[in-house]
């Protein structure tokens, strides 16, 4: 007999959890922010090897699941770059073109909805925010603290609703 049970989401946020952003810092230091030149910068992001070995070890037990502030519209960049990095293959959730919304509210209800009908057995982010809002809703939370914070993209998932 063999279990049929669905198998236990691991939830990945993408930027300074699995890509490192460093690289494209100096988009949200300009005022007004070159949001479009964050973005496009993207796919040129270096993987982060912690994140990385984290997801490919979460696979052996778990569905990968991307959960990200990137705007929806683009899509085929960070599949492309997730492709090209050996990740997991997974759905990947992005934040509606448009949507302002803090990341913790917009990923609390992604969360919210898919522990609906599946367990999530972790969700990695680098947002302290985040992290806390999941932690304080029942979920098991790995703080992914492998690259150093970075106040413009804080104030960016926050305040702006831009990641």
């Amino acid at each position: 007999m063999t279990d049929s049970s669905p198998r236990p989401l691991a939830v990945f946020d993408l930027d300074n959890t699995l890509a490192d952003t460093a690289h494209r810092q100096c988009y949200l230091e300009r005022r007004p922010r070159d949001w479009d030149g964050f973005f496009a910068a993207a796919p040129k992001d270096p993987p982060i090897p912690e994140g990385v070995a984290l997801a490919r070890e979460s696979a052996e037990e778990c569905e990968v699941v991307y959960l990200t502030g990137r705007p929806e519209r683009f899509r085929r960049d960070t599949l492309d770059w997730l492709a090209a990095h050996g990740l997991p293959e997974g759905r990947v959730h992005m934040r509606r073109d448009g949507d302002r919304r803090p990341a913790r509210r917009t990923k609390l209800e992604v969360l919210r909805r898919l522990a609906g009908t599946r367990e999530i057995r972790m969700l990695v982010d680098d947002d302290e925010l985040v992290c806390e809002d999941a932690e304080r809703a029942g979920f098991t939370v790995v703080r992914a603290r492998w690259v150093a914070p970075s106040a413009d993209l804080e104030t960016a998932q926050e305040q702006e609703g831009r990641t």
